[in-house]
């Protein structure tokens, strides 16, 4: 059985990067793989966008499968479980969100067609390894493609199982996948799937001077955990990004607050019968570092009180690293931590 219990993300390697061979055979090698493994991690998140698997107009692409089925070798090697992560499809990027010419889709029937073939071939691939697991699709974002994503997930799900019988199948909901919004999935036939969920509350700490987040103070260094009174006065000029902790019930900035952010969640998962699984938690390079060694321990703490599985966002640069240097101070205490002996 795949546990899935801490692991961590390869991301910037086969997705959000330059596709070049020169930058795969650059970014992440077999000493990489055995670093995490003898970080103590039992599995690794490894996003990946269409253009590695197939070409514009649809043709598989056998180097990319190649560098995919390079990475599901190592992991057997140093006995770690793999998620396979379609971080983007053709037609539907979570960075291009509410726009229809880009992500269309949930609208397009050819396009779901060809979604539906690319996770046949990835279970024809990889169907039958026993440490894989299937993610579906990263991030869903907008609230009117809910249905249209429980459509697709169904038809997703049974194409795959015609293929691949045992192999677990992970999907989560809409808004940059919510914890809070898992309810609006059907409850799953399969018996082998996981909810999934990413965890980035409070995101103006997280997230603080984040380029790419375009409300947040580019200067401010926001500190945890801080008076909710704080946290909903920073987080107002996010708008809706800034709405959970602005409409938040807790008294406190701490695990009281983030049982809250989460709870939801597993809720849904109780009903639906399912696993739970965190696929992406992390903060930014640019926050306070002694400050994000206690959000991590409050985040492990409830996860752990919940028995959620996860994954940290990132191994390597993206601006959350894991290795660069801004965690040198603390890196040893985080890894201490999800080993349990913190």
């Amino acid at each position: 059985m795949i546990i899935l219990h801490r692991g961590i993300n390869i991301g910037g390697y086969l997705s959000q990067c330059v596709h070049s061979q020169e930058h795969y055979r650059s970014f992440i090698g077999e000493e990489d793989i055995q670093r995490i493994a003898e970080w103590g991690f039992d599995h690794i998140r490894l996003p990946i966008d269409y253009e590695v698997l197939e070409t514009d107009e649809g043709a598989k692409k056998p180097e990319g499968y190649a560098l995919v089925s390079q990475v599901v070798s190592w992991c057997q090697k140093y006995h770690l479980d793999l998620v396979l992560d379609l971080h983007k499809a053709y037609g539907y990027d979570f960075n291009n969100a509410g726009d229809k010419s880009k992500n269309n889709l949930f609208s397009h029937a050819g396009l779901k067609q060809r979604f539906t073939n690319l996770w046949t071939n990835l279970a024809k691939e990889y169907g039958n390894c026993g440490h894989v697991a299937f993610e579906l699709l990263n991030e869903v974002v907008e609230e009117e493609n809910t249905e249209s994503w429980n459509e697709l997930i169904r038809e997703t799900v049974s194409v795959i199982r015609s293929i691949a019988k045992e192999t677990p199948i992970i999907y989560g909901g809409i808004r940059w996948n919510s914890a809070d919004t898992l309810k609006y999935l059907e409850i799953p036939q399969d018996n082998n799937t996981i909810f999934t969920f990413h965890f980035y509350e409070p995101l103006v700490f997280t997230h603080q001077k984040a380029y790419w987040v375009e409300k947040i103070d580019k200067e401010k260094d926001i500190f945890y955990p801080e008076s909710m009174e704080y946290y909903r006065k920073q987080s107002a000029a996010l708008g809706i990004q800034g709405e959970p902790v602005v409409n938040a019930q807790s008294l406190t900035m701490g695990s009281e607050f983030l049982r809250e952010m989460i709870l939801e969640a597993v809720k849904a998962a109780e009903r639906a019968g399912v696993r739970l699984y965190c696929g992406e938690f992390g903060v930014i390079d640019q926050a306070p570092v002694k400050d994000t060694l206690r959000w991590f321990e409050d985040v492990d703490r409830v996860f752990r009180e919940f028995n959620i599985g996860c994954a940290l966002w990132t191994y390597k640069e993206m601006d959350f690293g894991l290795t660069g240097p801004h965690y040198d101070e603390i890196r040893e205490d985080l890894i201490s931590l999800w080993k349990g002996r913190s």
